[in-house]
C-alpha cells in the first residue's frame, strides 16, 4: 500500500497529542548534538565553553547566563566576551563582591580555565576580556586541517534532519530569472546545512495541479489529437504553448467549457486526462533539469499534486480541534495579527495554496521528521507564511517559542533589477528566461578569456569548461553577496569584473594561489605530511586566523539564513591573503614550506567556500 493511500484519519486526530513526544524526541536530538558540538567546534565554540565555565564560577547563582563570545579586531585581542556589564545590570541588587563591570570582567579573566588555545586574556573598559590566542596553536590548527581535511571544521547544528523547499516553478512555464534567486539561494543554504552534518531534503515544490491544467490538456487535445505522441520537440516552446493555450482559454467560450470539464475529469482520475497531464509534467520537468544541470543544483520533487490526498483528512482534523470556522462561504482559521482570515477551502469548495502547505508541512513535520522546514520565496509572500506558521502553531504542530524545534523559517528575497532601476526584463518588455541569461553570461565570459589571449594558450575544451565556471559562477555571486532581502541591480559588466568583490576577481585570485604553489615545483601533499606551519609575523598569524574563522562564518550564515555572510568572508580572505603575499615572500625564502602550506590552507579553504555557494573553482585564468 503507497504511503498516501496509507494515511488515516486517525492519524491525523493524533497530531497534537504526538507533538508533545515530537517535542520531547527533538529535545533529545538537540542534545545529542550539544554533546557533539563539546567535542567539535569553531574558535568561538571553544571559548564559549572555556567563558561558560568561568561564568558558573564567577556568578554561581546564574547558572542559565549564556557566555558572550566574539571575534574582534581591536588591538586589544583576537576574541572577546562580553558578558560584565549586562550581567552586572542582573545582579547588582544582589550585592555581589565585585565592584561594577570592570571587577567583574576581571572575575570572568581569573576563573578562566587554562588552556592550549590561549595566549593571554587581558580586561578593558567597562568588563570586556579580550583573549589572544596563542601563536603555536593557531599554527597546529591549520596544519591538523591540511592533513584531516575540511571537514574536519563542519559545525554542528542542533538539529539532524531539514527541509528546504526552494526554486518551485509552475508546471508548463519555463524557468525565469525570478526563479533565480529562490534556486541558488535554496541551494547555497542547503549545502551550508549539508556541511554542518544536518540530512537535508531538498524538496521542489512545483505547481503541478490546479484549474490551468484544464486549459492545457484541452488544448493539447487539440494539437496532438494523438497526445501520446506528441513530444517535448513536437510541442516546442512550453512557455508559447501556455500563452497560447491561456489566449484561447480568455477568447473562446466553448473551449472555456471543454476546459473546466478538463479540470473535473482530472481531479476525477480519468485515465485518457492523467496521462495527458503526466506527459505535460514530463515535458517540463526536463526543462527544468536541463537548467538545474547546469547550474549544478539537486532537488527531489514534490509537487503540489503529492500532497492531494491528504489534505481533505489535514482539514477535517483541523476542523475537528475547532480551529476552521465559516465565513462567507469559505471555510478560515483566524491568525491572531491578521484582520483577514486564512482560507484554507474555497467558496466553490476548493483547495488553495494555504490548504495545500499546511498538509505539506503536516507531512514534513510527521511522516518526513524534519526538524527545521525552510521556505524560499520572494518577500511579497511572507504574509501567507506568516498566517500558515501561525495556524500550526494553533494545531499544536509547532512550539509557540520560535527558537525551539521543529520550526518553520520563512526566506523572503528581494527583486532582481535591471539597470534601469526597473525589474529586468527583455527589451520586447518580456520577464528574462533563465536559459537565455546563462547563455549569456557563459558567451561574455568566454568573450572576456578570448580577449586576454587565452584561446592561443589553452584548447577549446578548456575554454568551455573556464567560460561556464566563471560565467554561472559570476551570475551566483553576483546574486548571493547580496542581503538576500534587499533588490539588486542584474548587470554582467559589473558582475563579469576582474576587480572587487565578484566571482571573476575571487577565482582569479584561487587561480593565483594554484599557480604560486604549482611553480614551487613541491609536492603539496609531501608538505601536508613532513612540513611545519609556523606563524613568523603578523601578516602569517592575520591569514591563519582568518582562516580559523571559517567555521564560526558558516555557522554564522547557516543561523541567520543569510548567504552573504559567506561571500562577505570569501571577499575579505582574498584580501588579506594579498596582503600576506605582498609582504611575505614565498617561492625561494627561507620560511618557503610554511608560506606555501598557508597558501594551500587558504586554497583549501577558498575552494569549500565556492563549493557551498555552488561556483566551480578554476585553477588557471
Amino acid at each position: 500500500m503507497s504511503l498516501r493511500n496509507a494515511l488515516r484519519k486517525t492519524d491525523l486526530l493524533r497530531l497534537s497529542s504526538r507533538r508533545l513526544a515530537w517535542a520531547t524526541k527533538t529535545q533529545s536530538v538537540t542534545t545529542m548534538a550539544n554533546q557533539e558540538d563539546e567535542k567539535i567546534g569553531s574558535v568561538k565554540n571553544q571559548l564559549e565553553e572555556l567563558f561558560g565555565a568561568s561564568l558558573r564560577v564567577t556568578v554561581p547563582d546564574e547558572p542559565d547566563v549564556e557566555p558572550l563570545v566574539a571575534a574582534c579586531t581591536n588591538k586589544f585581542g583576537d576574541y572577546q566576551c562580553n558578558n560584565a556589564m549586562s550581567l552586572w545590570s542582573k545582579i547588582k541588587a544582589k550585592k555581589p563582591p565585585f565592584r561594577g563591570p570592570p571587577k567583574l570582567g576581571e572575575a570572568i579573566k581569573d576563573n578562566l580555565p587554562a588552556s592550549e588555545m590561549i595566549e593571554s586574556v587581558s580586561v578593558a573598559g567597562p568588563g570586556f576580556v579580550n583573549v589572544v590566542l596563542s601563536k603555536n596553536w593557531i599554527a597546529k590548527s591549520i596544519q591538523k586541517m591540511l592533513i584531516e581535511g575540511i571537514d574536519t571544521w563542519a559545525p554542528k547544528r542542533p538539529v539532524k534532519r531539514a527541509v528546504v523547499d526552494f526554486s518551485s516553478p509552475n508546471i508548463a512555464k519555463e524557468m525565469h530569472v525570478g526563479h533565480l534567486r529562490s534556486t541558488i539561494i535554496g541551494d547555497t543554504l542547503a549545502r551550508m546545512l549539508e556541511f554542518s552534518n544536518v540530512e537535508v531534503l531538498r524538496r521542489n515544490h512545483v505547481g503541478d495541479w490546479g484549474t490551468q491544467f484544464g486549459m492545457l490538456i484541452e488544448f493539447l487535445f487539440e494539437k496532438f489529437p494523438n497526445f501520446e505522441d506528441a513530444t517535448e520537440t513536437a510541442i516546442g516552446d512550453l512557455q508559447a504553448f501556455y500563452k497560447a493555450s491561456k489566449e484561447r482559454f480568455d477568447s473562446d467560450p466553448a473551449f472555456k467549457e471543454r476546459a473546466q470539464q478538463a479540470v473535473v475529469r482530472l481531479q476525477g482520475g480519468e485515465d485518457k486526462y492523467r496521462q495527458a497531464w503526466a506527459q505535460i509534467c514530463e515535458i517540463s520537468r526536463n526543462e527544468f533539469h536541463k537548467v538545474y544541470q547546469r547550474l549544478g543544483v539537486h532537488l527531489e520533487e514534490k509537487g503540489e499534486s503529492f500532497y492531494n490526498p491528504y489534505i481533505p483528512g489535514v482539514i477535517q482534523a483541523l476542523t475537528e480541534m475547532g480551529l476552521v470556522v465559516e465565513s462567507e462561504g469559505a471555510r478560515v482559521i483566524k491568525v491572531e495579527g491578521h484582520n483577514i482570515p486564512l482560507i484554507v477551502v474555497k467558496s466553490d469548495g476548493g483547495f488553495n495554496y494555504a490548504s495545500t502547505d499546511l498538509t505539506a508541512l503536516w507531512y514534513r513535520l510527521n511522516e518526513e521528521k524534519a526538524e527545521w522546514i525552510i521556505y524560499v520565496t520572494d518577500v511579497g509572500q511572507q504574509q501567507h507564511f506568516d498566517m500558515f506558521f501561525k495556524a500550526a502553531k494553533l494545531a499544536g504542530w509547532l512550539p509557540k517559542d520560535d527558537s525551539s524545534y521543529p520550526k518553520t523559517s520563512h526566506v523572503g528575497f528581494g527583486l532582481v533589477l535591471g539597470e534601469d532601476g526597473k525589474r529586468f526584463r527583455t527589451r520586447s518588455s518580456e520577464v528574462v528566461r533563465l536559459v537565455d541569461l546563462l547563455d549569456e553570461a557563459k558567451t561574455k565570459s568566454k568573450e572576456a578569456l578570448i580577449a586576454r589571449g587565452k584561446d592561443k594558450e589553452w584548447t577549446e575544451e578548456e575554454i568551455e569548461s573556464t567560460a561556464e565556471a566563471v560565467g554561472y559562477g559570476a551570475v551566483k555571486y553576483a546574486d548571493l553577496k547580496n542581503n538576500r532581502l534587499t533588490n539588486y541591480t542584474f548587470s554582467f559588466d559589473k558582475m563579469l569584473d576582474d576587480k572587487g568583490n565578484t566571482a571573476m576577481y575571487l577565482l582569479y585570485a584561487h587561480a593565483r594561489i594554484c599557480s604560486i604553489i604549482r611553480k614551487s615545483g613541491k609536492d603539496i601533499e609531501e608538505l601536508k605530511k613532513k612540513g611545519v606551519v609556523e606563524l613568523g609575523n603578523d601578516d602569517e598569524r592575520d591569514l591563519a586566523l582568518h582562516l580559523l574563522r571559517f567555521p564560526e562564518v558558516v555557522e554564522e550564515a547557516c543561523t541567520n539564513l543569510l548567504p552573504n555572510v559567506l561571500c562577505d568572508y570569501l571577499y575579505n580572505l582574498s584580501e588579506v591573503y594579498t596582503k600576506f603575499y605582498d609582504k611575505c615572500k614565498v617561492v625561494g625564502s627561507d620560511e618557503e614550506t610554511s608560506r606555501l602550506l598557508l597558501c594551500e590552507a587558504t586554497a583549501v579553504v577558498m575552494r569549500k567556500c565556492f563549493q557551498l555557494l555552488g561556483i566551480t573553482p578554476v585553477y588557471k585564468m
